[in-house]
């Protein structure tokens, strides 16, 4: 068995898709994480991991170890994603970011890795990550990780490219402990949407055809929508609660998410306000054909007034054709996020954005109904958990066919890898 553990782990849905990987190669002996809430997460679907509910910076490797009786030698894997906030491109304070002192926790995570001496480490982060102080940041990071003797690269990736129905972008930086060659998953999935313009196209793992390549993609399978992803769920008005299934699975991904579910949990909607619920019936792709929807409403005065903030992407529904946008921790309010339903009049449920996280619908969420949105908003999706599991297992051993499409099957198989 590969033993791992997660840092900063918040519900743990990173260390959740390698640990449900169809190999049943790994396992989660250690979660760490300084929010309540989430650690009850992590606790409920990590039944068999130790946790540590704490500040990272107030619990050093060698404390960790004494107190849970988790060794050097029990650790393969260390997983992580240092908080992102000081990164983040939709930060409202981005002037603030070099002060933000969680920029610093990436140095807590090397020091677990240079104590328990991994074979390998996974560290999730947003994209902003490689444009931080002009890039200083992460050659920072790739500097300390090379004085502990190990080495490591990075790209940006696009979750709908793996069969996740939301276009996240993430950057996923791999590092090993010899001399193996770093190489990163393939994509399995076409997408259309835009990503990341960042100057390096090296570093960006996309679908996008150039002219050299612009045939070869057609072996891959069409990116998963957002309706491919919910569409069997209840219909449900704001406010409404529904804890039945009344639809059979339409798809391969809804009947995964749902495996021996008998009840349905967290699709409740949130009960949006009268001046809420005008803004929500005339919502439009974007924000700017809301407020154009809005000056067409002869109950709406002063249209323009009517949307007095938000993001550019707020106030707008989700296109039913097309992997979601990245989910945030706002994803139940429509002032925050682009998540206004396909077609019914309300943001998502929790239950939703779970599914378009990857959760499956027997996960269990811990905490009120914000905790619950947090946690989901800032996951690391277990499908993503999943797919870098298996790129892993083909680092691990050369001769193991890696195939990402099977890793959306959580059913444990009987594994031919060499560890």
């Amino acid at each position: 068995m590969v033993g791992i553990i997660d840092l900063f782990c918040g519900t743990g849905g990173f260390s959740y898709g390698f640990e449900t990987h169809p190999s049943g190669e790994f396992e989660v002996l250690l979660g760490l994480d300084k929010k309540e809430a989430a650690i009850g997460t992590f606790k409920k679907n990590h039944p068999h991991a130790e946790v540590v509910e704490g500040d990272i910076r107030e619990w050093p490797p060698e404390k960790v170890s004494k107190e849970t009786g988790v060794a050097p030698e029990d650790v393969q894997v260390i997983v992580g994603g240092p908080p992102c906030q000081g990164f983040s491109s939709i930060r409202p304070d981005r002037g603030e970011e070099t002060k933000d002192e969680r920029n610093g926790l990436y140095t807590d995570f090397v020091e677990f890795v240079e104590y328990y001496e991994p074979d390998f480490f996974v560290m999730e982060n947003v994209v902003g990550l490689a444009t931080h102080q002009d890039g200083e940041t992460i050659s920072k990071i790739l500097q300390d990780v090379n004085q502990i003797n190990y080495s490591a690269d990075w790209r940006i990736l696009n979750g709908a490219n793996f069969g996740l129905p939301q276009r996240r972008e993430r950057l996923i930086m791999i590092g090993v402990a010899d001399e193996r060659e770093i190489e990163f998953p393939e994509p399995t999935h076409r997408t259309s949407g835009r990503t990341i313009g960042y100057r390096d196209k090296s570093k960006v793992i996309t679908t996008q055809p150039t002219l050299d390549d612009f045939h070869n993609t057609g072996s891959l399978s069409p990116a998963r929508t957002v309706m491919d992803a919910i569409d069997d769920l209840p219909e449900i008005e704001a406010g409404e609660e529904a804890t039945e299934y009344t639809n059979d699975p339409q798809n391969e991904y809804q009947s995964v998410m749902r495996r021996d579910s008998e009840n349905l949990t967290f699709h409740k909607a949130t009960n949006h306000g009268e001046k809420m619920m005008t803004i929500i019936r005339n919502s439009g792709p974007n924000k700017q054909k809301t407020i154009e929807n809005l000056k067409e409403d002869d109950d709406v005065d002063d249209a323009e007034n009517y949307i007095s903030s938000g993001y550019s992407s707020s106030y707008s529904r989700i296109d039913p054709d097309l992997p979601s946008v990245t989910l945030t921790v706002n994803f139940v309010h429509p002032a925050s996020n682009k998540c206004i339903h396909p077609y019914q009049n309300r943001a998502l449920t929790p239950r939703e954005g779970a599914r378009i996280q990857s959760f499956p619908d027997d996960f269990e969420f811990v905490g009120s109904k914000s905790d619950i949105a947090d946690q989901i908003g800032n996951a690391v999706p277990p499908l993503l958990g999943s797919v870098l599991g298996e790129h892993l297992l083909g680092m691990y051993d050369p001769t193991f066919e890696t195939d990402y499409e099977s890793c959306l099957v959580n059913k444990r198989q009987e594994s031919a890898v060499q560890i």
